[in-house]
């Protein structure tokens, strides 16, 4: 909201959510039944049946700006503002399409109301002219005018900081208005639509034509990158009097009293108010940033879960991938609903990627991050046919983060599997020079389950596979004298010979779930816990949580830090994760290359337990549980 929030701020339905979009429903029933019982083309109005493809249309069109702007800007070469993004800013401009529908609303009460609006053919060129000329003298004229006014600071406390509070802007702040600016936002950019109504010279290409312009130009402005070719101006020099920059709009958000302009500079030239910095800091833009100061130092490669994880990337909907994967309360059932339907679609495009993608680029103290996605999902890589095909993306994704400069690569959820590339010592078998350090996060996903482990426990329960980080857990677990337990004896005889002599002890085949504590990794089924004691805590030590089945018991959430304050540009969750929470897997990477250690962590190896946890933790992460009521084994460091 803005900083002293003024009459008419909020949004009539703010409190209807998703459901908003019923307010356009019985309007777009009612006139597409109109237009398809029509009896001649004469009695079909075409302008407002076209009304609700439009809508569809301009959702569709501001979700791909807001896509491709986020690449954009992930690859940094061209961004324009090299700020944060924060997670307030995400919850700020969630409402971006609250225009949309109010557009939607109010061309179906003109259209109703206003009989020279009705009928209203599909082309007209003196339209064109009309729209054209109003829009470049009467528009642009009081935009100007009326943008210098909400920058008063009566207006501005009251209404226009609200748009303001973005600095690093993303296509959809150029819509973040509170109600009543966005209402004289309309009437302005109806001078020309109801001008060419009133003389006849109305149509339905040039009116939703018009409303798709004022989209681009909003979007252009506000993208945060530079994409304006520098020719354009050599070809035709006053076309900088008509058409501005995403830099030179940028300089509005960072300066605030220059650069007023809508979408012709014209008038800041007029007035005298033109940033003397514009033309500089196009250039520059355009020209992009030094490569090696871009490049990254830790690469995390992760991949998609489920169909409609896509949607929680930081390309996919901005407000989704700010909540956990899991969280269906926050984005609403009949989203979710949407969402698999969509993704369900839209997925078998997935296999047009032949490589990684990059999907989000963080910093934190002088670390470039940048998170790289392998476009499959987790059956592929459980499938026998499709898992040979991942490997080699994985295996391309480590030759590109070699190429790249990356100090580190991190293997997150399964590009770490033993089966897939034995915790990624495969790809230092093959390549021995290897510059870039593997780290699959052992050490420091095993330090953090240790913290969820309540504080006197003397006994734990370990269900599920046996891998790497079940046997570095069960032998941190043995050197402190705490007695692990396993009904598995398969896993038991695997982990065992993997012990020395002294700790086997510790080391106990049951036929007993009486443990209070349950360590459990993949595989764990829900008729196993139901064998569990009212009260059990499950801690999982695996990448993915476990389904939960009981109502009686506490669980854990997978191994996971709170990163530092500093850590910058996080505005997504990182899949069911919480905000600002990361796996600790993830977490191990930065932690590495900022202590600059020179070993890999994959396939036996391991930087050892206490090393990596007191490295964390001096470096600014924290511990996380996001069960409050478990005090942990050893906190405050192992």
């Amino acid at each position: 909201m803005a900083s002293k929030p003024g009459a008419l701020t909020r949004w009539p339905w703010h409190d209807l959510g998703n459901y908003k979009y019923a307010l356009v429903a019985p309007w777009a029933a009612y006139r597409t039944y109109q237009f398809v019982t029509a009896r001649s083309d004469k009695e079909r109005d075409l302008l407002s049946f076209m009304v609700l493809p439009v809508l569809l249309l301009r959702l569709l069109y501001s979700q791909l700006w807001i896509t491709i702007s986020r690449h954009q800007t992930a690859r940094s070469k061209h961004k324009i503002v090299n700020k944060s993004l924060d997670f307030d800013q995400v919850d700020r401009e969630r409402n971006w399409d609250d225009q949309i529908i109010l557009t939607a609303l109010l061309f179906y009460i003109v259209n109703a109301t206003v009989p020279l609006a009705q009928g209203v053919p599909w082309w007209n060129g003196k339209g064109l002219v009309v729209t054209v000329l109003l829009h470049v003298g009467p528009v642009e004229f009081l935009y100007y005018w009326l943008h210098r006014a909400l920058h008063h600071h009566w207006l501005y406390s009251r209404y226009h900081s609200h748009h303001h509070a973005s600095i690093v802007t993303e296509p959809i702040t150029s819509v973040i208005h509170p109600f009543a600016e966005e209402l004289v936002y309309f009437v302005l950019f109806a001078i020309p639509l109801l001008t060419s109504v009133a003389t006849g010279t109305a149509s339905v290409i040039m009116t939703n034509s018009y409303l798709i312009y004022i989209d681009f130009m909003n979007y252009l402005g506000h993208c945060n990158f530079e994409l304006i070719p520098k020719c354009l101006f050599d070809v035709f020099p006053p076309l900088k009097y008509l058409l501005y920059t995403p830099s030179f709009h940028s300089l509005h958000h960072t300066q605030f009293r220059t650069n007023y302009s809508l979408f012709m500079p014209i008038y800041d030239y007029i007035y005298g108010t033109m940033d003397k910095s514009s033309d500089d800091l196009y250039e520059r833009t355009l020209q992009g940033r030094d490569q090696i100061a871009t490049r990254p130092d830790v690469v995390h490669l992760t991949h998609l879960t489920a169909p409609e994880s896509v949607f929680h990337l930081r390309l996919g909907f901005a407000s989704v991938a700010s909540t956990p994967l899991s969280d269906g309360a926050a984005s609403g059932r009949l989203l979710a609903t949407v969402l698999r339907l969509v993704s369900a679609i839209a997925s078998p495009f997935l296999f047009l990627f032949a490589s990684t993608f990059r999907s989000e680029a963080n910093r934190l103290d002088k670390l470039n991050i940048e998170t790289w996605v392998i476009p499959r999902f987790t059956t592929h890589y459980t499938s026998k046919s499709d898992g040979h095909r991942v490997s080699r993306l994985i295996e391309k994704a480590v030759s590109d983060a070699e190429a790249s400069g990356a100090r580190v690569l991190t293997l997150g959820l399964l590009n770490q599997g033993y089966e897939m590339n034995r915790n990624g010592e495969l790809y230092v078998i093959r390549k021995p020079s290897l510059k870039t350090k593997i780290v699959d996060g052992t050490s420091l996903a095993v330090a953090a389950v240790l913290h969820m482990i309540p504080q006197g426990t003397k006994d734990v329960l370990l269900l599920g596979n046996a891998n790497k980080i079940s046997f570095v857990l069960t032998l941190t677990l043995c050197k402190r004298e705490i007695q692990v337990r396993m009904v598995n004896k398969e896993m038991y005889e695997c982990l065992k010979q993997q012990l020395q002599p002294e700790m086997q002890k510790q080391l106990v085949l049951t036929c007993s779930y009486s443990s209070k504590v349950w360590l459990v990794g993949d595989g764990l089924t829900d008729e196993e816990q139901r064998k569990a004691q009212a009260g059990a805590h499950f801690v999982p030590y695996s990448q993915f949580p476990p389904n939960k089945a009981r109502d009686d018991c506490f669980y854990h959430c997978t191994p996971a830090l709170l990163v530092p304050e500093s850590f910058e540009n996080l505005h997504v969750c990182e899949n069911w994760l919480p905000r600002r929470v990361m796996s600790a897997w993830r977490a191990a990477g930065i932690v590495h290359a900022l202590e600059k250690w020179e070993a890999h962590e994959c396939g036996a190896r391991f930087t050892g337990v206490q090393k990596a946890w007191s490295a964390a933790l001096a470096r600014g992460f924290r511990p996380y549980d996001h069960d409050p009521g478990s005090g942990a084994y050893g906190r405050g460091g192992h």
